[in-house]
């Protein structure tokens, strides 16, 4: 699903209102009725029993918050309209709100922290509505300040809280909390929803979605060229190759799993089992020597292999095997539970000169630290990274201005790679500056190991054909609903990594293949 940018939506709105002359008081009327609405779902009774407060800001999303207000009053619910702001700084729009609210008798109070009426009167309400800022805050809100004694005292409510367009105190383009924020249980998105609704902290204050047209035409929307989307189940579906009915092994991919040490034997046989559940044909796994044993009894499918080690992990020595089993593969994985040494990192650098897709993994990714030439040197082949937070900042990836989208992009971008930066809200970034954001997963999928299933559920849908994106970004997102369905079953208490992978088959049965 396509998102929209804080720019993107004040240029369209721009063009709605002066190149096909709508009124933008005509868009405010249409964006309060869908919070109007959200409200009224939320009531627990019929409105004529209920009250509600609105903490609405001098801009035009305190407008649309006091069209609303007065939308349910007309409904019979009892309203109090709360400015946080000042009348001086009111855009004409909201003032002409104000002047219709007026006209039904409700008067637009000014908000005072001290005012013990209105903290009472919100605490007493059935929902409140947050109207104060919209997309365009880029500002932090001062802990001091008017807005965040209104914002503290909504989240101190215990009542629901409908926020418009986006809550409070979210930046919309990386959903970072700017000082604090409104934690709304439900948000009414206009025309589109914003990366800040799906990633960061936006995600966990944003509460249920519900995007709402506000009357900008069907062909202007169309117009919006949008490099952050979500991933969602038809774009899994199709990073799913088609099986022939004649195939046989050799057509459904080769793997070449190479990592494990001496203490990480799961890892590597996590990746390759989880290569062999997604469709691969053949699965070749590299380890220690001194672990192979252990691999050949885990691994029923895949076929582990011995190659030269020291202290129990891989050593340089282990290159020329490796490459020649490479050389008849179609995809290498690189990094599950590698270890790390100079003389491991060396061959994880040797290896990565190779023409061959590379998906890189844990310490694979670590083996770059202070090495990132050896990437920069693989643009314009196929290198998936899949790194979590820590390993992302050892190879230069910059999380200081809390943007986990810019992050991303930037690094992709600037290596030539396609970045899957794991988290909460996953997102993959590509080469060409695009952003997939993940939908799905659960916090049951923060275990170790979990990592080392995606990286072999990437490199098994590369190896059967799909685009380096379709793998990427399709990979997550099937991880991810595997996670939830082993959570389904077993509470994300109790699932582990293994569970994942056995409800692979499940989640391909969801996809209708």
């Amino acid at each position: 699903m396509k998102l929209a940018t804080a720019a993107q939506m004040k240029e369209l709105d721009r063009q709605a209102i002066e190149e096909r002359g709508i009124p933008s008081i005509d868009l405010m009327e249409c964006a309060a009725a869908g919070v109007a609405q959200a409200a009224l779902e939320l009531l627990p009774m019929r409105p004529s029993k209920c009250r509600t407060a609105f903490f609405c800001g001098s801009g035009n999303n305190g407008g649309d918050g006091i069209a609303a207000a007065r939308m349910l009053f007309l409904k019979g619910v009892e309203v109090r309209v709360f400015l946080v702001g000042s009348y001086e700084k009111m855009t004409q729009d909201a003032l002409e709100e104000t002047r219709r609210l007026s006209e039904c008798g409700v008067k637009l109070e000014q908000y005072a922290p001290e005012d013990l009426s209105q903290s009472a009167w919100a605490r007493g309400s059935h929902v409140l509505i947050d109207a104060v800022f919209g997309v365009g805050l880029s500002r932090e809100i001062k802990a001091d300040s008017l807005y965040a004694a209104a914002i503290r005292l909504m989240n101190e409510c215990a009542v629901p809280v409908v926020a418009v367009d986006i809550a409070s105190g979210i930046d919309a383009d990386s959903g970072r909390v700017m000082g604090c924020a409104v934690k709304a249980d439900r948000t009414i998105a206009f025309t589109f929803e914003k990366p800040g609704h799906v990633v960061g902290e936006g995600v966990l204050y944003s509460g249920e979605v519900i995007v709402q047209e506000i009357g900008i035409p069907a062909d202007l929307q169309k117009t919006v060229v949008s490099q952050v989307q979500t991933v969602e189940a038809s774009f899994a579906r199709e990073a799913l190759p088609v099986r022939k009915a004649d195939g046989h092994k050799g057509t459904f991919g080769k793997v070449l799993v190479v990592g494990g040490s001496v203490g990480y034997t799961g890892a590597p046989y996590l990746t390759a089992e989880a290569a062999v559940r997604s469709g691969s044909g053949l699965v070749f796994l590299g380890v220690p020597e001194s672990i192979w044993q252990v691999e050949a009894v885990k691994c029923v499918s895949a076929m582990p292999f011995p190659l030269p080690d020291k202290n129990g992990m891989l050593s340089d020595k282990a290159l020329r095997e490796a490459e020649e089993k490479l050389r008849a593969c179609n995809v290498l994985a690189l990094g599950p539970g590698l270890g790390r040494s100079s003389r491991t990192e060396a061959l994880v650098r040797d290896l990565l000169r190779t023409e061959k897709p590379v998906v890189l993994d844990a310490d694979g990714i670590n083996a770059l630290e202070g090495h990132i030439d050896v990437l920069d040197a693989r643009r314009g082949r196929v290198t998936i990274l899949t790194p979590h937070d820590g390993e992302f900042a050892r190879i230069g990836g910059d999380l200081s201005h809390g943007d986990r989208i810019r992050a991303a992009r930037e690094f992709a971008v600037g290596h030539g790679c396609i970045l899957v930066l794991k988290g909460h809200r996953t997102v993959t970034a590509t080469p060409e500056g695009n952003v997939l954001v993940n939908t799905t997963g659960n916090s049951g999928l923060a275990k170790g190991g979990s990592g080392d299933v995606l990286t072999g559920l990437i490199a098994s849908l590369l190896a059967q054909g799909a685009t380096p994106v379709q793998a990427a970004a399709g990979g997550v997102w099937m991880h991810g609903r595997a996670g939830d369905l082993a959570a389904q079953r077993l509470t994300a208490y109790a699932m582990s990594p293994a569970d994942v992978i056995a409800s692979l088959p499940e989640l391909f049965r969801e996809l209708n293949v």
